[in-house]
């Protein structure tokens, strides 16, 4: 869901008390020990785009490229130094262990960072870097998670929790406490990314005691939406599984002490879309010359959607740019999709007369706009098919003026813009139809990316059916992306989703894709 949701209010007197607390901690949180004050910069192509004044909170900026290092430090210190002197461990695939690193540096206290063994090796050397022990256990954060409590137990350290922690909590409130001083004028609403809720729960407690008025809008992709989950349920939800394209927000559960605050002072929940989060990554480049995480421009992607969604003008709106460690060659992913986005590019597959003239028709049809991309297939000697990426605007030229006007001129269009198959496959593995590929099932997987992942994968799925079509995509990321058919015998289709769920990958089923079904089905 991506329209934003107003949330029913049970602001009582326990909870006005439970925020005044939270403002004292906060005014009185130790962060810039290690932290320092982020600039609140304008963001002044995207506001005269949208006719709104957009302030970026620039946090990208921190010693850790994050402002992890604010709740991190100030829990730091406040233990005793009986506490500091065990040690201290945390569970963390991102921005927190580096945050932690560095905190626990600074006051000589030894850290141990247990981490995923599919965290980006830029975030596993942060830690390293900055003095921290870097501990690679399992393939998701649960395992990491459980792996840091049993170190707890064997070694005594004491457990730093990422973001469910009221110290923690204070320090990421810091972030409000500046921007209240930075802007002291109108402030019409402020975006928020969620993972587990630290920052938010921060920023909403200290602004809605001071500033009710302004309206606090969590941010979240619409693949790992705990907050928003949470908020219509009333109560803390569990997510099946989580998307990993924003590794720094992928939280399954949004925290207790974080949802407390949550569940009355934030105003909605705003949801985006991986080709979102891309086009904002590119708005903020464009603005401020600098590259944030996937989790780092929800903010921005958020602020775009409610813009357009409100149809609001003259406000100010400021967003956290939260985050800036994400991997060089995840950046090709970024670019790709971008222009998706930002409605600037249309994916669409037309079917074309398979005799000459044909693509010079085509092409006529297209009129004056740049062609992105181009894919042809032979498929009878009656028609083609053909792939094709095209420049659009959103304002001056859409894509429904794209499509509509192919179709007014006679030529068969599927728009694949929003096919997810289609922009992480299909585009890279057009290669034809199977001519004799009876039973064929097939499935699009994410799994965790590390070394001799893509064998063990194979081995795991090979074992039983033959595999008929396979490809495969990394983007320097934390998991890989695989489209696979399967070939099943009508009788034993019932036996597959089991077989799947033993692999244990979240996975899609694609066999009635109709972008499968025209170029390789």
């Amino acid at each position: 869901m991506s329209a934003g949701v107003d949330w029913p209010t049970r602001r009582t007197t326990k909870n006005a008390a439970m925020l005044e607390q939270y403002v004292k901690k906060t005014l009185t949180s130790r962060v810039y020990d290690v932290a320092v004050e982020t600039p609140l910069q304008p963001a002044r192509q995207l506001s005269e785009r949208t006719g709104n004044q957009i302030l970026l909170k620039r946090e990208d900026l921190q010693p850790v490229y994050s402002f992890k290092i604010r709740g991190a430090y100030n829990k730091l210190a406040q233990l005793t130094p009986e506490e500091l002197a065990r040690g201290v461990v945390t569970a963390s695939a991102g921005n927190h262990a580096q945050g932690l690193a560095l905190a626990a540096k600074h006051l000589g206290v030894k850290a141990t960072i247990v981490m995923p063994r599919t965290t980006p090796e830029l975030k596993v050397q942060g830690v390293r870097s900055r003095g921290g022990k870097a501990v690679l256990h399992g393939d998701s954060f649960p395992e990491a998670l459980a792996h840091s409590l049993k170190l707890v137990e064997e070694k005594g350290y004491v457990y730093i929790h990422p973001y469910d922690d009221e110290y923690v909590i204070a320090g990421q409130g810091t972030v409000a406490m500046e921007i209240l001083r930075q802007q002291p004028g109108a402030i019409d609403a402020i975006f928020v990314p969620v993972g587990g809720g630290g920052l938010i729960a921060g920023i909403a407690s200290f602004v809605k005691y001071l500033r009710p008025e302004i309206k606090i809008i969590g941010v979240e992709p619409d693949d790992s939406n705990c907050l928003q989950a949470a908020m219509a349920a009333g109560e803390r939800v569990v997510l099946g599984q989580v998307g990993l394209f924003a590794d720094g927000v992928a939280v399954a559960q949004i925290g207790k002490l974080n949802f407390e605050i949550c569940r009355d002072y934030v105003d909605e929940v705003i949801t985006v879309s991986t080709d979102e989060i891309c086009a904002a990554i590119k708005d903020i480049y464009d603005d401020t010359r600098s590259i944030t995480e996937p989790a780092g421009a929800l903010a921005v992607a958020g602020i775009k959607k409610y813009v357009e969604r409100e149809g609001v003008t003259g406000q100010v709106l400021v967003g956290i740019d939260s985050g800036a460690n994400v991997n060089f060659d995840r950046l090709r992913h970024v670019a790709e999709r971008a222009e998706l986005g930002e409605g600037r590019e249309a994916i669409i597959a037309v079917t074309i007369p398979e005799k000459p003239g044909s693509f010079k028709a085509f092409c006529e049809a297209i009129g004056k706009r740049q062609i992105t991309e181009f894919n042809y297939r032979y498929h009878t000697d009656k028609e083609a098919h053909i792939f094709v990426g095209v420049q659009t605007h959103p304002e001056t030229d859409p894509r429904a003026a794209l499509v509509d006007g192919l179709r007014a001129q006679g030529f068969p269009v599927l728009d694949l813009t929003d096919n997810e198959l289609a922009k992480l496959h299909i585009r890279h593995a057009v290669g034809g139809h199977a001519a004799a590929v009876p039973d064929e099932s097939v499935f699009r997987f994410e799994f965790p990316e590390r070394p001799g992942a893509l064998f063990n994968f194979l081995t795991k799925l090979g074992g039983r059916w033959n595999i008929t079509m396979f490809h495969y995509r990394n983007h320097g990321a934390a998991d890989g992306r695989v489209l696979a058919a399967l070939q099943v015998p009508e009788d034993e289709r019932h036996l597959v989703p089991a077989a799947l769920e033993e692999i244990g990958y979240p996975y899609w089923d694609e066999s009635n894709n109709p972008a499968y079904k025209l170029f390789l089905g």
